[in-house]
């Protein structure tokens, strides 16, 4: 799909909600409006007894949380130059509650008076199922059988139900998780795919360390036929053993006649054959039209999240790292790519060929694998170690150029920023004609969509930007996400929020000319918008079903995540300690797997500042919590007053929370308001805090840059002074700042 499409039915059929595939919507009007600063055309401020405020629909744009795209409004310059002036956002607080999240107001409710009738039939009602429940009650617990009631059964445990195999027979494992007892240690691939009947065969052998005392060995395998399996203890012989499967979780088993005990170690080979998927995860086929019309076909890989399993046999969860050694036999008119540089290709007495790649350097999850069999050409540049090649069909060869030279300069960024070097010995990105996709990370092997990587001669300004935010994000994964991955599923804003922000963050430095901070002040209203909604969630939140772990895929792991940790290095005494703490976390869990805690601790570590800040404290209510806090903002004399609550945008009250954030408020004020030395922090931990302001201070901002999650409102005379300090001189605030009033005032009204 074409970043640009906006077709919703196309989206909803993507196999992996990718954040690739939707990260480059249109920039919010409000952003535009701030960043020119003749934008603010000035109006008198309106008298708040000529106001009319009647509650509206949300302007919200809603994607990738489920919900089908809403259409969103558009507002010139006056209106939103007016809105700044409207006194009426002067919000008094007896329209809210202290102790509820500030809401959208409910239209009025009428109703008629019952009849006494209906009031009598209504107590009788009442009167019936109150004692129906006491009754129920007060009678002793009891198992009821044909011989009447024995004796209460309060303590009887509750029994596993084991699920039936597909050959009748019970299957060992009955959790969707799989069991700790056995760990892969490395894999030895044989694939050989037909492109001429779509179908392939297979052979993957295991060799697996002993954890816990057990007697199965369970793993995944989905729509493969096996078709011979051994077994083999330490040096012992390899013996037949029988497979068994349970379709709806995917799994696979092993029984061993002997127990297996801690620190033994033992392989498992499986034979098999399965279709090549027509679906774009797993090993799939595609195909394309070349320059002469002829039909060209294809095989490429699409793992993540759950569709290792789908190729080969494997332990298909993020934690269980192992290396992979992989052999690929083909035609001799295909290539191959695969994680690893080629070792060496062997003509078969079939005629075949047998590529042989090297065994992986590093430890790596099974969706991270991938190989591909095409007829693709390269480009390609050696970067300090590592050889980086584009791979396209041949006819488009010419429109690899942009993308060689962009991942070029991004590597050697990424290498001196986090102080540990590009592991592999090559990095291929590919451009595949029919990829679902915007782009999947693949370890060494960086799979595109053509349109997210090919740049032609008349390609526009905004493209190269779509081009090189896709190439940032990807490379970032190198090391955030496939150096060091998260433990399970619920921590996928590690991998994506972290992508999502150096992403942002390398392209300002290395591309300053693309613009790109204000695409990402436009997300980080995007992801405001859409965490204020109830059908939001926490950023690291509980999976326990395939549908789940797909639905983390959103906009809340990808862009939250990256706002989040804006804001954490906003609150930072300068960039170098957030970049520290990166590097911290890099070292302690290179090649290994971690959660949010392992995050927060390693940021801790370091001393991020001369106030000893705890970042586990601070952020563990960004990552526990869905949504994000309105901070109201009280003046009095010298006293500002800053209260937060939970903001949503409904007006439903079952929804209330009474969520607290630890917010680092950024704020300026008139005296200094421009430059990043005017920053101050103030820390609210609390329902509500007060710190002191000269009394000479005529305005105050809060969310300097909107480097925080959070919105603010004004009471009192709050928004008066910021529109009569605009109206003397527009630009006496950023235009990001400028940007965020804008958005704050949508999101209130």
């Amino acid at each position: 799909m074409d970043p640009f499409d906006s077709n919703s039915t196309e989206r909803a059929n993507l196999p992996r909600n990718m954040i690739e595939n939707s990260m480059f919507e249109e920039e919010p009007d409000v952003v535009d409006l701030a960043k020119d600063s003749t934008a603010f055309p000035t109006f008198p401020a309106l008298d708040p007894d000529e106001v009319v405020y009647e509650p509206r629909s949300s302007r919200l744009l809603v994607r990738g949380l489920g919900e089908n795209d809403m259409d969103e409004d558009e507002e010139d310059c006056e209106s939103s130059a007016r809105l700044l002036g409207m006194s009426f956002m002067n919000r008094s607080s007896a329209h809210r509650s202290n102790s509820s999240p500030y809401t959208r107001q409910a239209p009025p409710r009428s109703c008629s008076r019952p009849s006494a009738r209906t009031m009598v039939v209504c107590v009788l009602f009442l009167v019936i199922v109150a004692s129906m429940t006491m009754v129920l009650y007060f009678l002793p617990g009891c198992n009821f059988t044909r011989a009447g009631c024995p004796k209460p059964n309060k303590t009887t445990p509750i029994e596993t139900v084991y699920p039936v195999s597909t050959n009748g027979e019970l299957f060992p494992w009955a959790q969707f998780r799989l069991p700790q007892s056995i760990h892969p240690l490395s894999y030895d691939l044989t694939l050989t795919p037909n492109l001429d009947d779509m179908t392939f065969t297979g052979r993957t052998i295991i060799n697996m360390s002993v954890h816990h005392n057990t007697n199965c060995i369970v793993l995944h395998g989905a729509n493969l036929n096996i078709t011979k399996a051994t077994f083999k203890l330490g040096d012992g012989k390899a013996s037949d053993v029988t497979v068994l499967e349970y379709k709806p979780r995917q799994q696979i088993a092993v029984k061993v006649s002997d127990d297996l005990k801690t620190g033994q170690y033992c392989v498992l080979t499986l034979h098999y054959s399965a279709n090549l998927s027509h679906t774009y995860d797993g090993f799939y086929n595609s195909s394309y039209t070349d320059k002469d019309g002829q039909k060209r076909v294809l095989a490429a890989t699409q793992f993540e999240p759950l569709s290792a399993r789908k190729a080969f046999p494997c332990f298909d969860e993020p934690a269980f790292k192992a290396t992979f050694q992989i052999q690929i036999i083909r035609k001799p008119n295909y290539m191959t790519l695969s994680n690893m540089p080629k070792a060496k290709s062997t003509t078969l007495s079939s005629g075949l060929m047998q590529d042989e790649f090297e065994k992986t350097s590093v430890k790596m999850s099974t969706y991270l694998v991938a190989f591909i069999v095409a007829d693709f050409a390269p480009l390609s540049k050696n970067v300090s170690k590592t050889l980086v090649s584009v791979y396209s069909v041949p006819e488009k060869k010419e429109h690899t150029d942009y993308a060689l030279s962009t991942a070029s300069k991004l590597l050697e960024f990424y290498n001196n920023f986090f102080e540990i070097d590009y592991p592999l010995k090559k990095l291929d990105l590919v451009a595949i004609p029919d990829f679902l996709a915007g782009a999947m990370e693949n370890w060494g092997l960086i799979t595109f969509r053509e349109t997210s990587l090919l740049v032609g001669k008349q390609s526009s300004p905004l493209e190269k930007q779509v081009v090189a935010s896709v190439i940032a994000h990807e490379l970032a994964h190198q090391w955030f996400g496939n150096l060091v991955t998260m433990s399970w599923w619920n921590d996928l804003w590690l991998n994506e929020g972290f992508a999502t922000y150096m992403q942002y963050m390398s392209l300002q430095t290395v591309f300053p000319k693309l613009d790109i901070g204000n695409l990402f002040l436009a997300v980080r209203f995007r992801a405001l918008d859409k965490d204020a909604l109830n059908s939001s969630h926490a950023v690291s939140t509980e999976v326990n079903t395939p549908e789940q772990v797909e639905e983390m895929f959103d906009s809340v792991s990808y862009e939250k995540g990256a706002s989040i940790l804006l804001m954490l290095n906003a609150c930072l005494l300068g960039d170098q300690q957030f970049r520290k703490g990166i590097i911290q976390y890099l070292d302690q869990f290179n090649e290994s797997n971690t959660d949010t805690d392992g995050l927060w601790n390693s940021l801790t570590q370091v001393e991020v500042s001369t106030q000893h800040l705890n970042v586990s404290e601070m952020m563990n209510s960004w990552t526990s919590q869905k949504g994000f806090p309105l901070v109201t903002v009280s003046r009095k004399g010298d006293q500002v007053t800053l209260t937060q609550e939970h903001f949503l945008l409904t007006s439903d009250n079952t929804t209330r929370t009474s969520s607290l954030w630890n917010i680092p408020v950024t704020y300026v004020n008139d005296s200094c308001s421009l430059a990043p030395e005017c920053r101050q922090v103030f820390t609210l931990k609390t329902k509500s805090g007060t710190l002191k302001l000269p009394e000479s201070v005529k305005w105050l901002k809060l969310n300097y840059r909107n480097t925080g999650f959070y919105i603010v409102h004004y009471e009192d005379e709050g928004w008066d002074a910021l529109t009569a300090a605009l109206y003397s001189n527009v630009s006496v605030l950023t235009h990001e700042d400028r940007a965020s009033l804008i958005h704050n005032i949508f999101a209130l009204s």
